[in-house]
């Protein structure tokens, strides 16, 4: 009569490589799901495109801030954007100017 042979033993040596597939597999999906997964890069390219937008945006409005500073240097002041400044700030006019209100 054959033995049978237990069914512990081979159970027993099949924990170790069940975890290991069940870690991996964990990983894998998170690797593809998760937040920073394969799947999440279109977003992140779709992003990264909006704010290519605003960084132009504001560099844009970095220059133009930067050149009306250059213009109000103390050292050399543009005389028309004093001008402009004054008249807009002060309500302040030229005697022989004639006002005309646009609203």
């Amino acid at each position: 009569m054959p033995q049978r042979k237990p069914v512990i033993k081979p159970a027993k040596q099949a924990i170790a490589p069940g975890i290991s597939l069940v870690a991996l597999l964990v990983i894998a999906g998170y690797a593809l799901l998760g937040p920073t997964g394969v799947l999440a890069w279109g977003d992140y390219r779709q992003r990264l495109e909006v704010q290519k937008v605003e960084l132009a945006r504001l560099r844009d409005q970095r220059d133009a801030l930067r050149n009306r500073v250059k213009l109000l240097d103390p050292r050399a002041v543009d005389p028309d954007l004093v001008s402009e400044l004054v008249r807009r700030d002060l309500n302040v006019a030229h005697p022989d100017e004639i006002i005309v209100p646009l609203k």
